[in-house]
């Protein structure tokens, strides 16, 4: 049997890495919305999770890639597992107040709008990941788990977090905003790129 026409077991490392991320987003949920999101040891229990969602992410991939693991079940699980994380983060940041809405919406509008066009009609068409589309993912990990982190600032929290007492808290904090306030730039410009680059394919198709 020649390389090409091996089949690869869905039940390899890369896949159950992918796997782990998925049941993890309920936990890290949970972790992140507990007792309204005041609890200092329950965030770090969330930022714990979400940075070891960002680092199998980058493992199951290169992983899959080096040993020749890529799947069907692969292709389409790990796109939804990392929008399920990231987007979880999210959603949990804007419910305890440390981003707004209208942030979280437009980023998850744009993640899921391209995440289920490349499953669904671009099956044929192959868009090659963007430089614009890896700098939003490494703003937005970084970012995300600096406003995990259970940090003082303002009266967002009523003083509930004394891990980072003095001003190292609020560095932190709108640091962590100034980067979000990047990825979200690069989301939109991202996303841009990517529905610039079908129709251009479709052109040529045509």
């Amino acid at each position: 049997m020649t390389t090409d026409q091996r089949q690869v077991s869905n039940f390899n490392i890369a896949n159950i890495l992918t796997t782990l991320r998925i049941v993890m987003v309920p936990f890290f949920g949970w972790a992140l919305l507990h007792d309204g999101g005041n609890d200092p040891l329950w965030r770090w229990v969330a930022f714990g999770l979400f940075a070891v969602a960002m680092i199998t992410d980058k493992v199951d991939g290169d992983l899959a890639r080096k040993h020749d693991l890529i799947t069907d079940f692969g292709k389409i699980a790990d796109p939804i597992a990392d929008k399920a994380i990231t987007g979880m983060a999210f959603i949990g940041l804007s419910v305890v107040g440390d981003v707004w809405w209208w942030v979280t919406i437009v980023v998850l509008v744009r993640e899921w709008g391209v995440t289920l066009l490349r499953l669904s009609v671009l099956k044929s068409v192959v868009i090659p990941a963007a430089m614009s589309g890896k700098i939003k993912t490494v703003l937005q990990a970084i970012a995300l788990s600096g406003l995990t982190w259970p940090l003082p600032h303002g009266d967002a929290h009523g003083g509930a977090f004394d891990f980072w007492p003095g001003p190292l808290g609020e560095v932190v904090f709108y640091t962590s905003q100034a980067l979000l306030a990047g990825a979200v730039v690069m989301t939109i410009w991202s996303g841009y790129e990517f529905f610039r680059d079908v129709r251009r394919q479709r052109r040529q198709r045509a």
